[in-house]
């Protein structure tokens, strides 16, 4: 009698649980994309993503940066608890810093170029004592220093032999802390181009990956992963990832994730393979073959709640959800299937844990924005159906040929996508 007794109120405590994950306040994405054309200003555009409002999947303002074609990339992979953004256009080796405290009136609160020496940044990771951790792919070069300072872009596919960069601690206004070069004397040192990193406080390590955003560049294969001493930025080792059984998984490392028990790390690459690193604080770390995703360029991925992995898969049009409760055999619980113009490859996730902002980062073929709802207990994915264009028979919005707020109409590649907080 008593554990029936308990039944309903354990439901409404449940159900009250619920109710408190909803965003208590307006949420908006802000997607950080490009003309198509390289012609019309880079610009940040921000969507209505409040599922109760009447404006749900209406792009609500828009803010140019004065520079055409920097190639709107990365931004930072979640909203920081100050509502500052920073994002890279990486053709024109620039990073801007966005204020989005008023997401109806975003502002830039600076910009800046080349940095310590280095040039090209990809990754921002906020960490503890306030700093940025950024990684840097290229040795700057006197030559790019006045275009890149200009706002000027260069093109990725031009025959330029690039060094190798590094990475760079600062605040998020660019005033350099301290720098750690990735050049390994065992190494070409023209073929290490630091990608991402994951800084490790607890351990005093880092991780870096290292593609080359240069897609012109053959010879970079990028199997590399690096270990760093974060209090001081020291190198303390390149590890190559072993191929699995297709023979080229290991290569173009990506996206470095720390795993629940808080010291063994997750690595995907874009050739879609995944490796579980451990023993990372030790002088051997073991980096092993876990599995490959289907097809190949795999996107962006993401850890959810405890223990799922979301991974785009574009050649599956797909984003997966994995059961990773076992690091060395995950299962998979769940996908959405777009259609076949579809290639996602930017997730993140918001604040409540619930919802998977997704694009194709421009190298699908109808550039929309889509919400997918997660179920953190059981790693369910759901496309949300309501998140869409007016009038539109698909879920998504599109980013092609619209006027947006700042009176530009505009094919626009969207890339960076984050909820505000």
């Amino acid at each position: 009698m008593l554990r029936r007794a308990l039944i309903p109120a354990v439901a409404l405590l449940c159900s009250a649980a619920f109710v408190a994950a909803k965003p208590t306040k307006p949420s908006y994405l802000f997607v950080w994309a490009g003309d198509s054309a390289g012609k019309a200003s880079d610009f940040l555009a921000v969507i209505d993503a409040s599922p109760s409002s009447p404006h749900y999947g209406e792009v609500v303002a828009s803010l140019p940066t004065g520079v055409a074609g920097a190639h709107p990339h990365h931004t930072e992979g979640e909203m920081p608890a100050n509502g500052h953004l920073l994002a890279n256009g990486f053709h024109a080796a620039r990073t801007w810093l966005f204020d989005l405290t008023k997401p109806l009136s975003p502002k830039i609160l600076t910009s800046f170029g080349d940095l310590g020496g280095y040039s090209h940044p990809h990754t921002y990771v906020r960490t503890a004592n306030g700093h940025v951790l950024a990684t840097f792919q290229y040795r700057a070069m006197p030559g790019d220093m006045d275009m890149h300072h200009t706002g000027g872009a260069m093109s990725m596919s031009d025959p330029v032999e690039h060094t190798t960069g590094g990475l760079v601690e600062m605040d998020e206004r660019g005033r350099v802390i301290r720098t750690g070069d990735a050049s390994d004397a065992s190494i070409d040192q023209k073929r290490i181009y630091p990608y991402s990193v994951l800084p490790m406080p607890s351990i005093n390590r880092a991780i870096s990956t290292t593609t080359d955003m240069n897609e012109a560049d053959t010879l970079a294969t990028s199997e590399w992963i690096q270990l760093w001493r974060l209090s001081d930025l020291k190198l303390l080792k390149s590890i190559a990832l072993k191929p699995g059984p297709r023979g080229n998984e290991n290569r173009y490392t990506g996206e470095p994730r720390l795993l629940s028990d808080g010291k063994s790390v997750y690595i995907h690459t874009f050739n879609c393979g995944l490796y579980l690193l451990r023993d990372i604080d030790r002088p051997q770390p073991t980096a092993t073959f876990v599995m490959a995703f289907e097809g190949s360029n795999c996107g962006v991925p993401l850890l959810a709640g405890k223990h799922f992995w979301l991974q785009p898969v574009p050649e599956a049009h797909a984003l997966v959800s994995m059961d990773i409760t076992d690091p060395m055999h995950p299962r998979e619980v769940s996908r959405v299937t777009l259609d076949k113009d579809e290639w996602p490859h930017w997730i993140s996730m918001d604040h409540t844990g619930r919802r998977v902002a997704m694009n194709s980062g421009g190298y699908g073929k109808t550039d929309r924005v889509y919400i997918v709802n997660f179920n953190p207990a059981n790693g369910e994915l759901k496309m949300d159906e309501n998140f869409r264009d007016k009038g539109s028979s698909t879920p998504g919005i599109s980013m092609r040929d619209r006027t947006w707020p700042h009176g530009v109409i505009a094919k626009a590649m969207p890339h960076g996508t984050v909820f505000s907080r």
